[in-house]
């Protein structure tokens, strides 16, 4: 490998899917301001809304995150078009 490409801070951080509270351990050069103890070890948090453990893709479940609504005001948006095409 080259040297002097790659970044210096990788390292250990800990990812927490925030809708099931999953967390898992991997390197990257994500910055943090929060940290987390995991497994009695302290590592930089990165906060997720979704990670493999809750998307529907990997789950086969139909699971819908909602953040601030935004799902709701689809859902009516579309329900209203597709009633509109019927008439």
């Amino acid at each position: 490998m080259k040297k002097g490409i790659h970044p210096e801070n990788y390292r250990l951080v800990a990812f927490k899917d925030m809708s099931n509270g999953h967390t898992f351990v991997t390197r990257s050069t994500a910055n943090s301001k929060e940290t987390i103890e995991f497994e009695g070890v302290e590592y930089p948090l990165i906060k997720l809304e979704i990670s493999s453990k809750s998307h529907p893709f990997y789950t086969g479940k139909m699971k819908l995150v909602d953040t601030a609504g935004r799902v709701d005001k689809f859902m009516n948006r579309y329900k209203k078009h597709m009633e509109n095409r019927k008439k």
